[in-house]
């Protein structure tokens, strides 16, 4: 190729590397102290679309071609470095300084973001980024960096493609077809992530194509750059707009409900102004605060300023308190800065700036590998630690839910499941992948028990809430001849309250089908949610049942919602030990569906009820652990090795509904 792909401005832009510095900045201070979404991830993904299109285009100008190898070991060399040093550390605090509780999860995550689809990890796992209530990992933030890698390699895909049409079909108009392909992908991107986050906002926020829209805009900006014009004035004033309304985008949006949907354009839009005016150089234009020496060798160690804090927060939270005071988080964000200077100094760039390398990967495989067998190595202690545990566990001494009939029988014993195995004791739905994720509306039935020559069928149905009583009625099923199936989703109750177009009220009407021709006799469900203030919502879960009830005839039994809490019971009970434990549960109104229970218990004589809140407390009390098993996973959910020990409660209930139809 004997002539530019496109003409583009191929300069140092240090108020580039100013606005990096800030939006880092941003993620840490709203991290630390609000605990919300600042905006600045989705400005450093415009940022990355628009440094990587700059590169990618200066290459093919350069050299005529695109080749995958030089691409993908300039990438490595950058991103690498520091990733596996900051989880080879992460790893080793892990062990000492981390609840044994979070651990595996930790692990998991740590390999995900070593092969960087984090982002997916967090997705499948149903990880609320923004719920408080919900145990952090310190690596939790590498998600940003996982769509950032899965980016440059769907780039290098677009750009190859783009140039293989050009050299292909001979095409002049160049920066034509650019725009043509990339405003595909960033109209494309944006509206799917529109609907997505408004159906479904926590899986939207996690996965990649809900954000190709923002490096698109990027990229965008960095193909049309030189054509866009402002004056001095129009870029003084469009840079400081930027930079103010970007810096108050956590305070003027509820962040937490609405990224990365079309709200995820006020910042980005922040950025492309501050981008803009730095085309003018003014006497008062932000280019010149951005452009700083300061701020422009901030802005050379962002990437580790925004690695960094979280790591150093979450060690923090686990260990010391769950909410830093401004000197403890300032000292956060100094330490963040000092750590992420000399990574930087004296790990990155001899990586980076090696003109061999194999120098340069002789050193990332090392990396790799210690982190590799760290990470064996604290799989292998977990693994100890469940031994030891399960070698003392007897059922007189592990009766669980049945102890608070006789509380003063049952001896002191270390609690089950092992904090290391908490997170992970999960319904067999979740292991046998039976469950519905937050993806999409399709109907996942699990089938369990006596599967042929059965005397009855129950159906488990309704969201995680519902989901957790299965290891009870398996128990319950185990000595009769029933069937259990289970139609189950996160995040979506069985009710009425949903929009037929929306996924949950989909999912919904795709169970009512289901039933409608089914042999099913008991449908089970949770018929209140604990935590939620308005009657509407419990009286749409009984509606729901009592529809299967009178249109198909099946028997309903509707469960009382277990009480939930705003904080993390598992956590708490780890970290600040049982009796502190039990007096903060015992602090809070942890069942605002009392009133609502008690009227529907006197009021419908048609619905089959539990209300099973008794066995969540002993002399009167809430407990995070009764008959030395563990209660809960987290601030809600029930852990399996509990909701078995209700076995028995169950198949009286059941046999009582079977037998009177």
């Amino acid at each position: 190729m004997n002539q530019p792909l496109i003409n583009i401005e191929r300069k140092f832009r240090p108020e580039i590397e100013g606005l990096r510095v800030v939006a880092a900045l941003l993620v840490a201070v709203y991290h630390i102290w609000f605990n919300r979404v600042s905006g600045g991830v989705d400005v450093f993904f415009v940022i990355s679309g628009f440094l990587i299109t700059t590169s990618i285009i200066s290459t093919i100008n350069r050299t005529g071609e695109f080749r995958f190898l030089p691409y993908v070991t300039k990438l490595m060399k950058r991103l690498l470095p520091s990733v596996f040093f900051i989880l080879g550390i992460v790893l080793i605090l892990s062990w000492f300084l981390l609840p044994k509780s979070i651990l595996g999860k930790t692990i998991h995550e740590v390999f995900a973001s070593m092969f960087f689809y984090q982002n997916w990890q967090l997705a499948f796992s149903s990880t609320d980024y923004l719920d408080s209530s919900q145990m952090k990992t310190p690596v939790e933030h590498f998600w940003a960096l996982s769509i950032q890698g899965q980016f440059y390699i769907i780039w290098f895909l677009v750009f190859s493609l783009i140039l293989l049409l050009i050299k292909k079909y001979k095409l002049t108009n160049v920066k034509l077809l650019i725009n043509t392909v990339l405003g595909i992908l960033f109209v494309s991107s944006f509206v799917y992530s529109v609907y997505l986050t408004a159906v479904n906002q926590p899986w939207a926020y996690f996965i990649t194509m809900t954000r190709t829209w923002e490096f698109a805009l990027g990229s965008l900006l960095c193909i049309n750059l030189s054509a866009i014009k402002v004056n001095k004035y129009i870029a003084t004033v469009i840079g400081w707009l930027g930079l103010i309304g970007l810096i108050s985008t956590g305070i003027v949006f509820n962040v937490s409900e609405m990224f990365p949907g079309y709200i995820a354009l006020y910042p980005m839009i922040c950025a492309l102004f501050i981008v803009l005016s730095g085309t003018q150089d003014t006497k008062y234009g932000v280019k010149r605060f951005l452009g700083s020496p300061v701020m422009v060798k901030l802005g050379g160690i962002a990437f580790g300023i925004y690695l960094w804090h979280w790591v150093i927060l979450e060690f923090y939270r686990y260990n010391v308190q769950e909410t830093p005071g401004i000197i403890v988080g300032t000292l956060i964000i100094i330490s963040s800065i000092a750590l992420s200077f000399l990574m930087t100094r004296y790990i990155e760039e001899p990586i980076r700036k090696s003109v061999s390398n194999k120098f340069s990967f002789k050193r990332l495989g090392l990396m790799g590998s210690v982190n590799v067998l760290l990470i064996g190595s604290l799989l292998l202690g977990v693994y100890i630690d469940h031994n030891k545990l399960e070698g003392k566990i007897t059922g007189k001494n592990y009766p669980g839910a049945l102890a608070v009939k006789n509380p003063n029988d049952i001896p002191d014993q270390e609690p089950i499941p092992a904090f290391s195995e908490v997170f992970d004791d999960l319904p067999q739905t979740h292991l046998d992948d039976a469950n519905q994720g937050l993806g999409d509306s399709d109907l996942k039935i699990g089938e369990y028990g006596k599967t042929e020559n059965y005397d009855a069928t129950i159906a488990l149905v309704g969201s995680s809430h519902s989901e957790h009583w299965l290891g009870a009625i398996l128990e319950a099923a185990k000595d009769n001849n029933y069937r259990v199936l289970t139609m189950t989703r996160s995040g979506t109750r069985f009710s009425t309250g949903y929009k037929d177009d929306d996924l949950k009220g989909i999912w919904n009407k795709n169970v009512l089908d289901y039933l409608k021709d089914s042999d099913v006799d008991v449908v089970i469900s949770h018929a209140t949610a604990s935590d939620a203030t308005s009657d509407k919502i419990q009286q749409q879960m009984v509606d729901q049942l009592q529809y299967v009830k009178d249109e198909y005839g099946i028997e309903a039994l509707a469960i009382r919602d277990d009480p939930r809490y705003s904080f993390n019971v598992l956590e708490a009970l780890e970290t600040t030990g049982l009796e502190e434990t039990i007096k903060r549960m015992n602090s809070e109104d942890n069942q605002k569906d009392e009133s609502f229970w008690k009227q529907f218990e006197n009021e419908n004589k048609s619905l089959h009820k539990i209300d099973l809140t008794e066995y969540f407390k002993v002399d009167g009390k809430f407990q995070p652990v009764i008959g030395n098993v563990i209660i809960y996973r987290d601030n809600r959910h029930l852990t399996n090795t509990y909701s078995e020990s209700f076995g028995s409660v169950f198949e009286e209930k059941i046999n009582e509904i079977l037998k009177g139809k």
